[in-house]
């Protein structure tokens, strides 16, 4: 109750007051004010004029929030050490008892959004915090911004569990991004073929088209429909929009995005094995000396480096794959411990870091 109380105290008093902050950006006719009923803070994306997308897999929701974040913050470098502490002082907890999920990086204000579960188990509740250049770190209040819930209907059940125990309707969405006026949306459905794309028109006014994705897994030497994307993003190849998404043990695959809107089924094209025994965590695509690459963070490969100079002709991998395999890179040895990351403006990447006894925000040029 003490916690709660201390909670409830932040969310009144913190500076960034949804007042000062709420916009009137257009969210659909579902709009409405006062504090979204997150029932977890998943994957975060950011859409236009300050909208903060939050995957809820607990909710079976992507939430729209009006932030009204749209002015800079301020130039320079996000860095916060010591990140656990400061986000458990402004909970009114402890640092063991903070979870970060995700990050992301307001384009417009330069802020980082972390999304965060404070507690454990059926006692953890979702919070969002904002990081400032300069390091200030605050508690988001949710009470009055704008918001509109985007429901999905074919969600893992929450007791339904995979082969190894593990809870499926956490996997419901793994990650999230904005382009074009869509908000695509990786993880499980309930369905046979249960690795899903889904595809959500914004404002949230129409209904979502999903399609379930099947690939070739060059490390297990053979064809899934199972398993989730675990981290994505979207590039375009010969100006055709493309997502790129990487799966666990750790195919790379890019698919046309105008087939995850027409078709119920899509086949991806794998053009990289990066290595087994490993999980993607997260990725952003950049530009460097009139070439694209691909940076993505992983559990126990460390974070690579991808060339996508050859990626519109490279042929598909449909055969198994004792290691690697397909696009070139390279590990970027001096990047260690990087559990998320997001482009902080054009040069630069924000990584949140985990040294083994604390987790830092970083700021880093692009490599």
């Amino acid at each position: 109750m003490v916690k709660r109380t201390t909670l409830s105290l932040l969310l009144l008093s913190i500076v960034i007051t949804a007042g000062a902050l709420a916009g009137d950006v257009d969210l659909g006719p579902g709009a409405s004010t006062g504090a979204p009923a997150l029932a977890s803070a998943g994957p975060l994306a950011f859409g236009p004029d300050g909208v903060l997308f939050v995957g809820d897999s607990l909710g079976a929701a992507v939430w729209a929030i009006d932030t009204g974040d749209v002015t800079p913050a301020g130039p320079g470098p996000i860095d916060a050490p010591g990140l656990d502490a400061a986000l458990a002082a402004l909970a009114g907890t402890t640092a063991d008892r903070i979870h970060i999920h995700d990050l992301a990086v307001n384009p417009l204000s330069r802020r980082a959004y972390l999304s965060v579960a404070r507690g454990q188990g059926e006692d953890a509740k979702p919070a969002i915090f904002t990081v400032s250049p300069g390091g200030k770190i605050e508690l988001l209040a949710l009470d009055g911004l704008r918001h509109a819930r985007a429901a999905l209907d074919n969600a893992p059940d929450p007791a339904a569990q995979g082969r190894r125990g593990e809870s499926l309707r956490l996997d419901a969405i793994t990650d999230l991004a904005y382009t074009d006026g869509r908000v695509l949306v990786a993880g499980l459905s309930n369905e046979e073929f249960s690795s899903k794309l889904r595809v959500l028109e914004f404002p949230f006014d129409k209904a979502a088209a999903d399609a379930s994705v099947e690939i070739f897994h060059g490390a297990h030497g053979r064809w899934e429909t199972n398993a989730p994307v675990r981290t994505f993003t979207t590039f375009e190849i010969d100006q055709v929009p493309h997502v790129l998404a990487a799966y666990t043990c750790t195919p790379l695959v890019k698919m046309p995005l105008q087939g995850l809107l027409t078709e119920a089924k899509v086949k991806g094209t794998t053009v990289a094995e990066l290595g087994n025994r490993n999980r993607p965590l997260d990725m952003v695509v950049y530009s460097q000396d009139a070439k694209d690459y691909l940076l993505m963070a992983n559990t126990s490969r460390g974070v690579m480096k991808v060339d996508l100079t050859a990626i519109a002709k490279i042929e598909a991998i449909v055969s198994p794959v004792p290691d690697i395999a397909g696009l070139a890179f390279e590990t970027i040895a001096d990047l260690q411990g990087v559990e998320h990351l997001d482009r902080l403006g054009e040069g630069h990447a924000l990584l949140l870091v985990n040294d083994g006894d604390a987790r830092s925000l970083r700021t880093v040029a692009l490599p």
